[in-house]
């Protein structure tokens, strides 16, 4: 693992996602840029001193060095947006695949380099896009591609949070400080970190994806140099039309990702309150209430879900099946064998790119006087 020392929030949820089934074995870390806390963090988490480094660089180069049997196979790399691209293009140039954080990288022309290094390199990028893991959100997107619910005319997605309601990166809390901070964070603040999350799950659930937008960006805090709100207008690629919107200034809201899609025989509902269902209306008779771990849910659903039925399964189960997939892929590919549908629905590069995309138009449009502007990549 590559930066989620102590005191990051991410790299404890990456660590426990990475063990949940029991694939990975965490074996060597950079955890931070200061290498004395690098340190204390291997001591927390029981790795031998000399698996533990100084830096990325360090980690690397020294573990590229160890016998084939020692060294690690995969790097999860956690760090803030500027420090993703370095470390994954090393990694990959290396020979080690990559577990990496949204969005992918810094910028769109990173995000593009990245997917040519990756290519050459023959190795595999797993992207952390934590909500296409729930048997649920997978259900809906093999619901809409199965074409029951008829052509996608129409698409809802939100992602409200409250959390930066109020200028917390003037004090002591560190997420709010590099999320707010556009030479970390990038052009983009809850577009970049949560808006790409909606984007995302927009294109994987409704199988379509966005060809124009027209956005209206905005800062609402005083003195914050990123966006904390905005919403957007989309037109997809079969010509429906969708909405997006982001925000971590509505007090109150945890994180209440909800995504709606309409066809023309029906719509499905899924919201991470309620992540375990899935709602199915249709247009000539009564809304059905569809569950994970029940018999009657695609092979995608049933994958995915590790509890019988009405034992909730949440957002670090979602955030394993990334992991898991992932592991499952690798391990296909190591025996000679392919890897199954299932395993191999995963965010990676492709999603990536997209996502940087996403955020590099959004505040073009958001600064635009022009109504609608093309979906560039």
């Amino acid at each position: 693992m590559i930066g989620g020392g102590q005191g990051a929030f991410i790299g404890a949820i990456h660590r426990i996602a990475a063990s949940l089934d029991g694939l990975y074995e965490l074996t060597a870390g950079a955890f931070s840029s200061d290498a004395e806390k690098s340190r204390a963090t291997g001591v927390l988490l029981g790795l031998p001193p000399d698996r533990v480094y100084a830096s990325y660089q360090d980690l690397i180069e020294q573990e590229k060095q160890r016998p084939e049997a020692e060294r690690v196979q995969v790097i999860s790399i956690v760090t803030p947006n500027h420090l993703h691209f370095q470390p994954a293009k090393l990694a990959l140039e290396n020979g080690f695949h990559v577990i990496l954080d949204k969005p992918m990288t810094f910028s769109l022309a990173e995000a593009k380099e990245l997917q040519q290094i990756a290519a050459a390199s023959g190795k595999k990028l797993c992207l952390t896009h934590t909500y296409t893991g729930y048997p649920m959100v997978k259900e809906a997107r093999q619901l809409i591609a199965s074409g029951a619910l008829g052509t996608i005319r129409k698409v809802y997605v939100e992602y409200p949070q409250g959390w930066l309601s109020s200028f917390e990166e003037g004090s002591d809390n560190k997420q709010a400080a590099w999320r707010t901070d556009p030479t970390r964070s990038g052009i983009a603040g809850a577009m970049g970190d949560i808006g790409t999350h909606a984007f995302n799950l927009l294109e994987y659930v409704s199988g379509l994806q966005v060809v124009k937008l027209c956005a209206d960006i905005n800062v609402v805090v005083a003195g914050r140099q990123l966006d904390d709100d905005g919403a957007v207008l989309l037109k997809l690629s079969n010509g429906a039309s969708a909405v997006l919107t982001a925000s971590q200034i509505a007090a109150g809201e945890e994180n209440n990702v909800r995504v709606r899609a309409y066809g023309e025989k029906g719509g499905v509902e899924w919201q991470q309150v309620d992540a375990n269902t899935l709602q199915v209306k249709w247009l000539d008779k009564p809304t059905e209430i569809w569950r994970a771990g029940t018999g009657y849910v695609s092979s995608y659903a049933q994958h995915n879900t590790r509890t019988p039925a009405g034992h909730p399964e949440g957002y670090l189960e979602a955030f394993a099946n990334l992991y898991r997939n992932f592991a499952l892929t690798l391990q296909a590919e190591l025996a000679g064998e392919p890897a199954s549908p299932e395993a191999l629905d995963y965010p990676s590069l492709t999603e990536g790119v997209r996502g940087m995309a996403f955020i590099e138009n959004v505040i073009a449009s958001g600064k635009s006087d022009k109504k609608w502007t093309d979906f560039i990549v």
